[in-house]
């Protein structure tokens, strides 16, 4: 696809100001702004690619909000055409993943995030996705973490037939206004329960970036 553009003389500003152009709606916007505000370590778990995502959040003033980005790594070569890597290195031996692409696993990525900050205490996890390698990961979370498929897309799909293989509480989401109601609910939940036993637990916010990235790939 990125070869095709450009041939067609295509220039790396040009996809940077299509990507700009893409709409975001506006109460996802507010709830990731909501939830870094409280002070959720958001990461970004996405099979897209590094260009894309970083200027579609520096575009809405959101890059700050996120502390990780795991994705496909991306770069600009000597005649200005955007090359995409993989991010599980082709050289490695395969992750063995029959649910995830060759590219990446994103169950492998939830494991490595949840041993990273294993040594800070009790974190809990909340994880927003749409796509089938969601489901992946969304079974490496455990009985006190939170899964929001988005409903009527393909992850949906899959849980509501292996609903019984997750472990985490599960709360569907359908639009921009679902996804905000029910992420500052169970961030509200959060705090209500800090409040009765006077313990801070951190809450650690997976957001798989499909949302922000499927119109990008329709666009391009």
């Amino acid at each position: 696809m990125l070869m095709e553009l450009h041939s067609q003389g295509k220039t790396i500003e040009d996809i940077a100001e299509c990507l700009k152009k893409v709409p975001l709606n506006p109460r996802i916007i507010s709830s990731i702004k909501s939830a870094h505000a409280s002070g959720c370590d958001l990461r970004i778990v996405s099979d897209a690619n590094a260009f894309f995502i970083e200027t579609i959040l520096k575009h809405h003033g959101l890059i700050n909000c996120f502390s990780e980005i795991n994705t496909n790594p991306s770069f600009i070569d000597r005649e200005g055409r955007l090359r995409i890597l993989q991010f599980h290195d082709l050289n490695s031996p395969p992750h063995g993943c029959n649910i995830c692409p060759p590219n990446m696993c994103k169950g492998l990525i939830m494991e490595k995030i949840r041993a990273s900050v294993s040594a800070e205490g009790n974190k809990q996890f909340i994880y927003l996705g749409d796509g089938t390698a969601d489901f992946c990961a969304s079974l490496k979370l455990e009985g006190g973490d939170f899964m929001m498929p988005r409903k009527d897309f393909p992850i949906w799909e899959i849980i509501c037939t292996n609903q019984r293989l997750i472990k985490a509480n599960i709360h569907e989401w359908s639009n921009g206004e679902d996804l905000e109601t029910t992420l500052l609910k169970i961030l509200n939940s959060f705090f209500l329960e800090e409040e009765k036993s006077s313990v801070r637990t951190d809450q650690l916010v997976e957001v798989d970036c499909k949302f922000l990235t499927s119109s990008i790939i329709t666009h391009a």
